[in-house]
């Protein structure tokens, strides 16, 4: 995979169509080879999308996608039961014009099913040929130790991978989680490098956000320019100025950078935004400028 991979939430959202289509195909022309996308996103129109943009370039992409979201109002119309995900992956192969899904993902831990159900299942996809590896996201250290040892128990196929949220705001991850993954050789595809937006330098203390902006159109998100964070992008953009880089690149940088990461995962709603931001794929940043930035977010590890 790809250092820097695709996050495809906003395709079909706050990127239309012809935008989102002509960010995949930038990112493929510039070594990004992950696009990660989820059943659920935009209300499957991301799927779509993604799968009319790789018509001709299905062997450019490593595809990954995700379900456990909620589809409907039925009592198996989410979680990772087996009716679950039989149903979802084929749904999901029809939408992405696939026969196969290279990273098949359980977007949630389910505690309502039993956990040899759902790797059964997913042990069955894997041996159909329908799906090659599988992961998790938003699960816990304990919960991805519950999973491995199931597998190895009943010989099944393990999670290769797990999607946790990561950023200088949000290092939560690192007490446990990241070393399970470094022990056990499970990949690390971090999701919110950014912080959602707050580590990008858009927001400003004691500022409305800018129009268009996610804090705009998705409100869950303003919870995050809360003073803490905001004074945080404000440090990361002195440093940034610093090193004569952005606060994105900075930010991307640190996280690619760190021990277990295997990929950054980051949405873009404009080709230009991406341009911008991988650039962070070429920059090393200095043992003293990392030993900062680790310091100035020693408090974001517990929160």
């Amino acid at each position: 995979m790809s250092v820097y991979g695709l996050g495809c939430n906003s395709f079909g959202g706050r990127a239309d169509e012809a935008t989102s289509v002509a960010i995949i195909h930038h990112a493929l022309d510039h070594g990004v080879t992950l696009l990660d996308t989820a059943n659920t996103y935009t209300e499957s129109r991301s799927e779509s999308i993604i799968g009319r943009a790789l018509k001709d370039r299905r062997g450019d992409a490593i595809l990954a996608t995700k379900c456990a979201g909620k589809v409907g109002d039925g009592p198996n119309d989410r979680g990772t039961s087996r009716w679950h995900i039989m149903r979802e992956v084929e749904r999901s192969l029809g939408r992405l014009q696939t026969d196969h899904i290279d990273l098949y993902q359980m977007h949630t831990f389910d505690p309502h099913t039993p956990m040899d159900e759902t790797l059964r299942a997913l042990d069955d996809l894997v041996h159909q040929g329908k799906v090659r590896y599988i992961g998790c996201s938003n699960f816990t250290a304990w919960q991805v130790c519950k999973a491995l040892w199931t597998s190895d128990r009943h010989n099944l196929v393990r999670y290769d991978s797990v999607q946790p949220a990561y950023s200088p705001a949000d290092r939560r991850i690192e007490p446990e989680l990241v070393p399970l993954c470094l022990d056990q050789g499970v990949g690390l595809l971090v999701y919110f490098p950014l912080a959602g937006g707050v580590l990008t330098g858009k927001y400003k203390p004691g500022a409305e956000p800018p129009q268009g902006s996610r804090a705009l159109t998705q409100p869950q998100f303003r919870e995050r320019m809360n003073e803490r964070n905001l004074a945080l992008s404000v440090a990361m953009q002195q440093l940034a100025a610093e090193a004569g880089i952005t606060v994105a690149q900075l930010t991307l940088a640190w996280v690619i950078g760190r021990p277990g990461i295997t990929t950054a995962l980051v949405g873009a709603t404009r080709v230009a935004q991406q341009e911008e931001n991988l650039k962070a794929v070429d920059v090393t940043l200095a043992p003293d400028m990392a030993t900062r930035i680790d310091e100035l977010t020693q408090e974001f590890v517990t929160f």
